[in-house]
């Protein structure tokens, strides 16, 4: 039986204000849930129907609360609820260490939208990219939209919030900053790297001006439209982040 306070705990949770006041977020679904289950994410409590928790064992170190299909409609963010929903800590962010810019590393400029953030996440996650550095001022990752679209890749990429100015002032000189650029050249006749840094603008403006002298390689992805006068204006910035993401591997793995 849910408790009111518990309903009113679990909806505030859904504002970024409380969950930084508390710490905690939440996490829904039989696949999202199950992944941080078996992560290193703190899972504080989890509330079920009692189907899912027949076929699933949870550690003695998870409060469980049985819940019936109503009861959840009531802590649910989404438009069917789906059998599960956890809170869950939020770990503390992560210092950015020196040893991951032998990788490739996302930077994230102001990225609004949570479905974009999330399907990223989840982007890097296929494409074997473990950290993303996110401005200020994108979307928080804990936004429970994000988390969702997430699909469970948020339990294997590191996510860290910095002023970006400062990120790629203190970057090392022989490290490589890509910029996907209207003005850039032919993503494809470019040569890339196996590491450097890979910064994706702002669904609507582009890469902030500020950043754009940090920038070593100008990258554009062509459009193939027979009309050039009669094509789209450009790509969503979740999109545009798998093609670039694709190619960049492509070369690593298969050139």
């Amino acid at each position: 039986m849910l408790s009111k306070n518990i309903i009113k705990h679990i909806n505030a949770l859904k504002q970024n204000k409380f969950r930084d006041e508390f710490q905690e977020f939440i996490a829904e679904g039989d696949k999202l849930v199950t992944e941080l289950l078996s992560s290193n994410f703190k899972i504080i409590e989890i509330f079920a129907v009692k189907e899912w928790l027949d076929i699933h064992k949870i550690s003695d170190n998870v409060a469980i609360t049985e819940v019936t299909v109503s009861e959840l409609e009531r802590i649910s963010g989404l438009i069917t609820p789906n059998m599960v929903l956890a809170l869950v800590e939020i770990p503390q962010q992560q210092s950015i260490d020196t040893f991951i810019f032998e990788k490739l590393i996302l930077v994230l400029d102001e990225i609004k939208d949570p479905g974009n953030l999330g399907t990223i996440i989840r982007i890097a996650d296929w494409f074997g990219i473990s950290d993303i550095v996110c401005s200020k001022h994108s979307v928080d990752v804990y936004n429970p939209k994000v988390v969702q679209a997430t699909m469970g890749s948020i339990a294997r990429v590191n996510i860290q919030y910095v002023d970006l100015s400062i990120f790629l002032k203190n970057i090392p000189k022989d490290i490589p900053i890509y910029g996907t650029l209207l003005n850039g050249e032919n993503i494809y006749n470019q040569t890339l790297s196996e590491n450097g840094i890979i910064i994706i603008g702002n669904e609507s403006k582009g890469i902030s001006n500020e950043l754009l002298p940090f920038i070593t390689n100008k990258l554009y992805i062509p459009f193939f439209a027979e009309n050039s006068n009669n094509k789209a204006e450009s790509l969503n910035a979740s999109i545009a982040t798998a093609i670039v993401c694709a190619e960049f591997k492509r070369r690593a793995f298969f050139a």
